[in-house]
């Protein structure tokens, strides 16, 4: 099964993956582990990928499918994949397209984990970090067991400038503003599958689940 992944931060789409590829066996695949993989490899659009990145420039569309096309012509996407953070374009939804035709490896759905901005900030704000250990808490979700003071070694939780409120909404706003158009271009092909992401995280997957059932 051929899918993409999609939910705005803070939707629980890293939890979801991890039980769609346990259950599923098919590799888990992102944006920044498929280019860390070209570079560490040393292929030719690995070393055109990293010229861009250590100058702080985004990788061009060409580079981007380039390496995305090397990545789902290895053996262990026989089966199938799940592709995370791409595309992030109409530009790269339609290269892949066409790719897929290339590789006759058609697109079978784009799950998108669906939750309301609101809560998303409160998921997102919510979430403080020990400065000495770097273990993570959530207020309501996963508090320590005393309030402000880390489980392992009593340190003074932090809430970090990318977690406080104004900078989550901005965040959202900007990730809305992007999603859109895919979910407008995967809905026209009916392609998309919008699952209630603000359930408990096994409903969740049994709603997935039940739309992957379907491909057997």
């Amino acid at each position: 099964m051929n899918l993409i992944l999609m939910g705005l931060p803070g939707a629980g789409k890293g939890t979801q993956a991890e039980k769609i590829v346990e259950k599923y066996q098919i590799p888990h695949i992102s944006t920044g582990d498929m280019f860390r993989s070209a570079i560490k490899g040393g292929t030719e659009l690995g070393k055109k990928a990293k010229s861009f990145m250590d100058q702080g420039e985004l990788v061009p569309d060409e580079v981007t499918i380039g390496i995305v096309k090397e990545r789902l012509q290895k053996p262990d996407c026989e089966k199938g994949f799940l592709l995370d953070g791409f595309p992030r374009t109409i530009a790269q939804a339609e290269a892949l397209e066409n790719l897929l035709t290339e590789l006759n490896s058609p697109l079978d759905y784009v799950i998108h984990v669906n939750v309301p901005e609101e809560k998303l900030v409160d998921r997102l704000t919510g979430r403080r970090v020990c400065p000495e250990c770097g273990a993570t808490y959530h207020v309501i979700y996963n508090p320590p067991k005393v309030e402000g003071k880390c489980d392992h070694d009593g340190a003074t939780l932090i809430q970090r400038k990318d977690d406080q409120a104004e900078t989550v909404s901005k965040r959202l706003e900007v990730n809305v503003a992007q999603q859109q158009p895919l979910l407008d271009f995967y809905q026209d092909k009916n392609y998309l599958v919008t699952v209630n992401g603000d359930q408990d995280i096994n409903d969740v997957f049994v709603a997935i689940d039940e739309k992957l059932q379907t491909l057997k």
